[in-house]
């Protein structure tokens, strides 16, 4: 089995995606726009996003833009979880990911031997990072 995130936005799935790509490495894959596909989109919408995945050492992402008249919202049930086993490139990639968006966690020493930061992204969707000893 495998799980993977598949994230909506709401037309700037692209910019998400080039962002994401800045921070945590990887290739954009299988861009497809609205007009690729059969969709009562409006014609302003059709060059945004209806599919798209970032693919890199470790992850999958996929993502899209949510048509206009789809509603969404920004929450906090659902956080990307990154496991990594350099102190550094955790802090690194937490402050990457924090920055022009919201830190709830600063990246600091956990009681677990480890050092973890929770934040929100410039596109409202949480991460977590954690970095622990092995």
């Amino acid at each position: 089995m495998k799980v993977q995130p598949y994230l909506a936005f709401k037309g700037e799935c692209n910019n998400a995606l080039e962002f994401y790509q800045s921070v945590l490495g990887g290739n954009i894959v299988n861009k497809q726009t609205y007009n690729d596909v059969e969709a009562d989109i409006p014609e302003s919408y059709r060059n945004k996003l209806q599919h798209a995945e970032l693919k890199g050492d470790g992850f999958h992402l996929m993502a899209y833009d949510a048509s206009p008249d789809t509603p969404l919202t920004n929450g906090t049930n659902v956080n990307i979880s990154i496991d990594v086993d350099d102190k550094q490139k955790a802090s690194d990639l937490f402050d990457k990911l924090s920055k022009n968006g919201s830190v709830h966690t600063p990246f600091q020493k956990m009681s677990w031997d480890g050092h973890y930061g929770r934040c929100s992204d410039q596109y409202n969707i949480s991460w977590m990072v954690n970095y622990k000893k092995n």
